[in-house]
């Protein structure tokens, strides 16, 4: 046990310094490519951050154990938003982009929504509820378009910018006012953008390494307690593979790029969704267990509040609604946990 307690000190320490790293290179990246940090949160930093739960989903899909594939995927959304953006709104008001309201949060509702529609299967009238095979193309096919258009977006800004075309203070990113407007950097020397990316990718590893340190040590003390699969999966594992986006997203902070830590979050949410959910489902059938339900729908309430507060004061998440978000959360993960201890 003192050795699962000092790997989880050694794996967060790791997540710490892999999020300073990481922050550092997808800035000087996005000024180097010419396109805002948001963007490189939305795509580069969210995949990145992500790729412990399409991991630890794809083992336990492969090893048939749903419950915790389910309680990964829907459990680290909940952590991402109640946790990670509350705590950092705690910390500091969140800016969003105008971006992000008119599509991106957008498109994390329809996913969410789409993913409750898809768990009602008895009373749709089939033979059990779980995400089945086809649920998993379905999502899947939801996602490729997500990519077509964060991408293609992204690239038709670079190229407007290469033109000339895009005029200062024009860009569709901006924050709502009074707030500033994003600053892009294009005159000086050419930024070493392999450099910038060397660093990225190694932040990123430090933060899924260290979440994977983390995660390890967290399960073996947790099933060494006995501790329920479907409770470890919301707890324990989603808040251990949610650590890089928790390391990304103070590191953001302290550096002042709201915009990236935001952008990191709502894109890891749709990646988790979308891309988690419908890898693992498409391996093998995920079976909605006891509470899964009620988990859904906290989840689509958790969304809808974070839509609700980004549209809200100047599109500024302030730290009164940060801290709702964060004892939400909270209070819903002690409620779940008593539930399991006090058992049937």
């Amino acid at each position: 046990m003192l050795a699962d307690i000092f790997l989880l000190i050694v794996g967060l320490t790791i997540v710490v310094a892999g999020g300073e790293v990481m922050v550092r290179g997808a800035s000087s990246l996005a000024r180097g490519l010419g396109v805002s940090p948001l963007a490189i949160g939305l795509t580069v930093v969210a995949f990145g951050t992500s790729a412990p739960e399409l991991a630890v989903n794809i083992g336990a899909a492969l090893s048939d154990t749903g419950a915790l594939s389910f309680g990964n995927v829907f459990g680290s959304n909940m952590a991402n938003i109640g946790l990670i953006v509350g705590l950092v709104a705690v910390m500091s008001p969140i800016p969003i982009h105008n971006l992000l309201i008119r599509r991106e949060l957008p498109m994390l509702l329809l996913a969410t929504a789409a993913a409750v529609v898809m768990a009602f299967d008895v009373e749709l009238g089939a033979a059990r509820n779980a995400y089945l095979r086809t649920d998993g193309i379905i999502l899947l096919l939801f996602f490729v378009v997500f990519s077509y258009y964060t991408v293609g977006d992204l690239i038709r800004r670079r190229e407007r910018l290469k033109n000339n075309n895009h005029p200062a203070g024009a860009d569709d990113d901006s924050v709502g006012a009074p707030l500033v407007e994003l600053p892009i950097e294009n005159d000086g020397p050419t930024p070493r953008v392999t450099r910038d990316l060397g660093l990225t990718v190694l932040g990123i590893v430090g933060l899924v390494g260290g979440a994977e340190i983390t995660v390890s040590a967290a399960v073996d003390l947790a099933r060494a307690l006995e501790v329920p699969e479907v409770l470890l999966g919301l707890t324990i594992v989603s808040i251990g593979t949610s650590l890089p986006e928790l390391g990304a997203g103070i590191s953001c902070v302290r550096h002042g790029r709201h915009d990236m830590a935001v952008g990191s979050v709502v894109g890891s949410n749709i990646f988790n969704t979308l891309l988690v959910a419908g890898v693992s489902s498409t391996i093998r059938p995920m079976a909605i267990p006891p509470g899964g339900h009620v988990d859904l729908m906290f989840t689509a309430l958790l969304t809808l509040l974070f839509t609700l507060t980004a549209s809200t004061n100047r599109n500024v998440i302030v730290r009164g609604e940060g801290f709702t978000l964060l004892a939400c959360y909270l209070a819903y993960i002690t409620w779940r946990s008593i539930g399991f201890a006090a058992g049937p």
